[in-house]
């Protein structure tokens, strides 16, 4: 056994330079030789002059003393050593992130790229008050995790003059929505994607393909008469994180947007919310569900007859259909899926839709719909008249409640 002093002048040589050559696992194996090589005492000793916690040395030191040191493994840290993740310490701290922003949040519906206007120190402090622990370092590293990313640029300034209530409107939504969700009723977010050219046409976006051998596509985007083109009318439930596309192949009308609500609920809806008593509507203020159009809510009073559940209705406001969860929860995905390939047909369009899904779990389904919309349809002021109504104030052009049609008195 080697003496004292010499022990005490090695451990001085090496222990200078043992931290700047030796990782984690090296640092361990050789701290516990020469403790053990010291005797008594040696492990609060060697620990000292490696600036090692004496747990450290005392573990190399008995794997050595057991013979189950085994030098061949890669691992540096022993199994199940280091710090714990912050997700396993705090598991619902992603989830509370993905809230906080959500009301803050950017982009282009066509890409999985978001911001938010929340500052790293910002959404820190909110997470402390909640009771939870995470530096504004970390909250960039969860927000990075949830697909976001730093800006230069943010235009999102609208066009236009501002509605005036646009955050009561917001606020009366999001109010809504987490009522609904804590009832069990399901929350739907609905818009129709832009219409796609069907067959061999350049797709926006790059895929992965041998050097030099890129995908020949048609060089002009004319449609085909006979393929023509598509309008996916897409359903996001925000319950579940389920999404469900009607795949229509004629006119994007209100009657077309209710017979997609339709169909999720007769493929899907019924099932997992058959109990409930009434379902609500997120959707743009515009387009083929926007609070203007008679035929729209008139299809949705004979949806509300037909299946017998209220149907609440909420508009974003005009200029913000970005912020609709539709966009950045499920038709951003879809257009990843199929990011520079041409949709050859409908069969190779249906696969693209279905096929979609996100490490949080969404799944997507998709039906076509072949059925003729007339673009011509009008609803009469004796009609409109009928539709059982209820407007939510103030702005009760954006947010009401169909239950079908008025009773005959």
């Amino acid at each position: 056994m080697a003496t004292a002093d010499k022990l005490t002048q090695i451990l001085h040589d090496v222990g200078e330079i043992s931290p700047k050559i030796f990782n984690e696992k090296q640092q361990r194996i050789l701290s516990g030789c020469i403790s053990k090589a010291y005797g008594y005492g040696g492990d609060k000793i060697v620990a000292s002059a490696f600036g090692l916690d004496p747990r450290t040395v005392s573990s190399g030191r008995t794997s050595l003393e057991k013979g189950n040191l085994d030098i061949s493994q890669e691992r540096i840290r022993q199994e199940g050593g280091g710090r714990k993740s912050v997700k396993t310490q705090q598991p619902e701290i992603l989830k509370v992130v993905e809230e906080l922003v959500s009301n803050s949040t950017y982009g282009s519906p066509e890409k999985v790229l978001l911001w938010t206007n929340l500052s790293l120190r910002d959404i820190s402090e909110e997470l402390k008050r909640r009771g939870y622990t995470a530096s504004k370092d970390l909250v960039g590293r969860l927000l990075e995790e949830l697909g976001y990313s730093k800006q230069v640029n943010q235009k999102h300034m609208q066009v236009g003059k501002e509605h005036p209530g646009r955050d009561e409107i917001f606020r009366r939504i999001n109010k809504a929505i987490e009522d609904f969700r804590n009832e069990g009723n399901p929350v739907l977010s609905t818009d129709t994607k832009k219409k796609e050219l069907v067959g061999n046409f350049k797709n926006n976006g790059a895929e992965y393909r041998k050097e030099k051998d890129g995908r020949k596509v048609l060089d002009h985007d004319f449609p085909i008469p006979e393929l023509g083109k598509v309008a996916p009318y897409g359903i996001y439930v925000v319950n579940d994180n389920t999404g469900f596309v009607n795949l229509g192949t004629d006119h994007d009308t209100g009657e077309f947007a209710v017979e997609s609500i339709r169909r999720w609920w007769m493929h899907i809806g019924k099932e997992n919310f058959g109990d409930s008593k009434k379902i609500m509507i997120v959707c743009d203020s515009g387009g083929s569900n926007g609070w203007r159009p008679r035929l729209w809510k008139y299809q949705l009073a004979l949806l509300a007859t037909e299946i017998d559940k209220e149907i609440h209705v909420y508009h974003m406001p005009p200029g913000t259909s970005k912020w609709n969860k539709v966009e950045h929860r499920l038709f951003c995905y879809i257009s990843k899926n199929w990011e520079g390939k041409p949709l050859l047909d409908i069969k190779t369009i249906v696969s693209y839709i279905s096929s979609t899904k996100t490490k949080t779990g969404l799944t997507v389904n998709c039906v076509v719909d072949t059925n003729k919309y007339e673009c011509s349809i009008k609803i009469s002021d004796e009609e409109n008249e009928t539709i059982d109504i209820e407007r939510i104030e103030p702005y009760g052009d954006y947010a009401y409640i169909i239950r079908g049609f008025k009773k005959l008195k």
